[in-house]
């Protein structure tokens, strides 16, 4: 006989957690070891159990679950972390993955599925909601500014900078205290290291909306 996942919940909705205790108790191949309904009590006490997967909730009272997860890490190394969550934003969805979640789902995620994903995330997989695997893709899809303002020199950025602020030739050679030729040189070199043609496609390329 295998032996069965070792599961913790932390879910400070009650419904949800019993719910979530109940599908994981009541299904062959699964324990659910430990169940708390805020991040303090997960952190006091998880480090002596370490199970393989923890099913985390984000928007906890107090310490956030992100933060919870960032923290149990350091104890339990070898602990999976899967958010299951309401927020399906960039922010909450990167800031999860960077503190050490492996996985990602929505709390509308079917019963199934999230054993589903549960399976996955122990045998070494990184689930995540189809929304969340998009936007993860998108967001690894777009430019990054910090990527074309890798090309350019520091005066070049400064008057990109000015430029973007709505500032003309003539002001920024004021104010950097340069020629207006010297910024339309730096302006050409600008736009040459970009591969743009005006102000504005260089301005959106950096500075994407």
């Amino acid at each position: 006989m295998e032996t069965p996942i070792t599961v913790a919940i932390v879910e400070d909705t009650e419904i949800i957690r019993e719910s979530l205790s109940m599908l994981i108790r009541g299904t062959e191949g699964f324990d659910c070891v430990a169940v708390y309904a805020n991040a303090e009590d997960a952190l006091q006490e998880l480090p002596a159990i370490c199970p393989d997967v923890v099913l985390m909730d984000i928007g906890l009272p107090g310490i956030s679950g992100i933060e919870c997860v960032r923290r149990l890490r350091m104890e339990c190394p070898n602990t999976q972390y899967l958010m299951c969550t309401i927020f399906e934003d960039d922010e909450n969805i990167f800031e999860a993955l960077k503190a050490g979640a492996t996985g990602y789902i929505l709390k509308k995620t079917s019963p199934a599925m999230k054993l589903d994903a549960i399976i996955e995330l122990h045998n070494g997989g990184a689930p995540m909601s189809g929304q969340i695997a998009r936007r993860v893709i998108q967001a690894m899809q777009q430019p990054k500014a910090n990527d074309a303002l890798a090309s350019l020199t520091d005066r070049e950025t400064e008057i990109l900078r000015l430029l973007s602020k709505g500032f003309r030739y003539k002001e920024i050679s004021d104010q950097l205290n340069i020629s207006t030729a010297t910024v339309r040189t730096h302006i050409h070199n600008i736009y040459e290291k970009l591969h743009v043609q005006s102000r504005t496609d260089a301005l959106n390329k950096v500075f994407p909306r």
